[in-house]
């Protein structure tokens, strides 16, 4: 099943089945939550200017300390933009990265308008990633991070000075089939589940 035969309308009122079979909240929360995993399988289909500016556009409203929004994107859709993600791309992550529409390389500006560090770059661009991926997701696209490249390597390809940091590499795209993924990873072609929230929260206590 691919995301593109599910409505917007079940995106927000339902799980969908694949997940509903393998994740189950310790508490509710809302459908559009759960519905957001991340396939490595992607279909042809292109993304449109349209539907790929409204996801860009989520993530530009994310919030963000002093309101810096020091998130950036490199974007690649043409073939030669492709051509330079693949240079630094992991080769097991590019059996898939490969077939993506579009890659984005999600980067942060590390100091504020004044050249003060700004401690919070790399949170305030994980909130970007996050609100992306939900938008993406309400519009039957898939996405999926990608910590697996060389950062040196891009920063070369790509002159990116000192002062902007390398995050992750996003794969945006319409779902494929099962079939168009390399066997390898059909077995995990599954939304996954997470631990128990209890194991997240660390205790509030004086130290002695």
């Amino acid at each position: 099943m691919t995301y593109t035969n599910v409505t917007e309308q079940s995106r927000l009122n339902s799980y969908l089945p694949e997940v509903a079979a393998s994740r189950q909240p310790d508490h509710p929360v809302h459908p559009l939550i759960l519905n957001r995993w991340s396939p490595r399988s992607y279909s042809d289909r292109p993304v449109t200017d349209e539907v790929l500016l409204t996801v860009l556009e989520a993530a530009r409203w994310a919030p963000s300390a002093s309101n810096a929004q020091p998130w950036r994107f490199y974007v690649a859709r043409t073939e030669a933009e492709h051509e330079i993600f693949r240079t630094f791309i992991r080769p097991t992550n590019r059996l898939w990265t490969d077939k993506a529409p579009v890659l984005l390389l999600l980067a942060s500006e590390k100091l504020k308008e004044n050249g003060d560090p700004n401690g919070a770059h790399a949170f305030d661009s994980g909130a970007a990633w996050g609100l992306l991926a939900l938008q993406a997701n309400l519009l039957g696209l898939s996405t999926r991070a990608v910590g697996g490249f060389d950062a040196g390597k891009a920063r070369e390809v790509l002159g990116t000075p000192e002062h902007i940091a390398l995050h992750a590499v996003i794969a945006l795209g319409y779902q494929g089939d099962l079939d168009t993924l390399e066997a390898s990873f059909h077995e995990r072609e599954i939304p996954n589940s997470r631990r128990p929230l209890q194991d997240s929260l660390l205790p509030v206590a004086a130290s002695e």
